[in-house]
């Protein structure tokens, strides 16, 4: 009975134990993270205020160049709308696409194609293929986006800020920038989803996958239903909901082209964003649906990926070492 009894003492010194060890656990957990929200939101404030001068002191400047613009085309809105929503993304698109391709051709320049992804594939790319690809880009980007702009014209007419004389304030574009960001991932996840169905997958999407190893220009290499559907509708319905400046929309459309180059560029390039998440969808098919992979972890569609060494990969890269030789594939599963 004593002996009994010693347990029961001894199992409660030990519940006793563990669970002032689980809480001060729990203390010293808020502690770190309470003290890492400070710091973080002093450095967010910081960062933002030391923006914000700089903005403010080149305000002046930005306004002034906006209105000689504005003046320029005698505040002709539609033509005003056209450059700022198609003409100025078009060129960041081809400009930025430009030298990727002539990477993809001719291999050069190395700083470029040493940091392919998928090493031996568009080595060079194939130029029949490259060609077409330019070809259905174009088209979509004259026969789908351009259309697209007449509608969302009269949309932004209507909230009656777009085409105002003065410019958003930069913590608004910022506010923005991150409503147009959610938005397109919303939206684009759920329709890249939908296209990927048996049937719309067999007759629409399957275009856009004729490249397990993508190219930059392959962002928009796409069936016109798809272009449409998954590619131009999520980047715009932002702007459209929040009524945005005509300024506010030619960033945002152009920063967006960029980025989806990115993604579809096949090349980890320092300093960029990951393209690793999107360029293993390619690959495999039915993994990495979204843009930033948030709905992709939500909903189970990135478990493949994060078991394999693209997911180690997937981050920025701070140094020039390409990271296809600092994290290589398993010897088996490169070949």
């Amino acid at each position: 009975f004593q002996i009994q009894k010693m347990q029961q003492h001894v199992l409660t010194l030990v519940a006793c134990s563990q669970e002032e060890k689980l809480w001060d656990a729990i203390k010293i957990t808020a502690r770190v993270l309470g003290t890492g929200l400070l710091v973080f939101t002093a450095l967010v404030n910081l960062v933002s205020r030391y923006v914000q001068n700089i903005w403010d002191t080149s305000g002046h400047f930005w306004q002034t160049t906006w209105l000689k613009f504005y003046y320029l085309f005698e505040g002709k809105e539609w033509t005003i709308f056209l450059f700022g929503a198609a003409l100025v993304p078009a060129l960041a698109f081809w400009c930025f696409n430009g030298i990727l391709m002539v990477a993809d051709v001719t291999g050069k320049p190395t700083f470029i194609t040493r940091y392919r992804i998928q090493l031996g594939k568009n080595d060079p790319v194939d130029t029949k293929k490259l060609r077409q690809a330019i070809y259905t880009a174009l088209c979509n980007q004259f026969c789908v986006s351009l259309p697209m702009l007449v509608p969302m014209f009269y949309i932004m007419k209507w909230w009656g800020n777009t085409f105002s004389k003065e410019l958003p304030t930069f913590h608004w574009f910022l506010v923005e920038l991150s409503v147009f960001t959610i938005i397109e991932e919303i939206l684009f996840y759920y329709t890249h989803r939908l296209v990927h169905l048996p049937l719309l997958y067999k007759h629409i999407h399957k275009k856009h996958h004729e490249w397990t190893a993508p190219i930059g220009v392959v962002s928009i290499y796409a069936h016109p239903v798809e272009h449409l559907l998954s590619n131009t509708l999520p980047v715009m319905a932002g702007p459209m909901i929040m009524g945005s400046h005509i300024v506010s929309i030619a960033a945002w459309f152009s920063l967006a082209l960029v980025i989806t180059s990115i993604s579809h560029c096949g090349y980890h390039l320092p300093f960029l964003p990951s393209p690793e998440f999107h360029d293993f969808h390619h690959l495999k098919f039915n993994q990495c649906y979204g843009v930033l992979g948030v709905l992709d972890y939500l909903h189970g569609t990135d478990t493949v990926f994060r078991q394999t060494k693209a997911y180690e990969r997937h981050r920025v890269l701070l140094s020039l070492t390409p990271l296809s030789e600092s994290i290589p594939e398993d010897p088996k599963r490169a070949e």
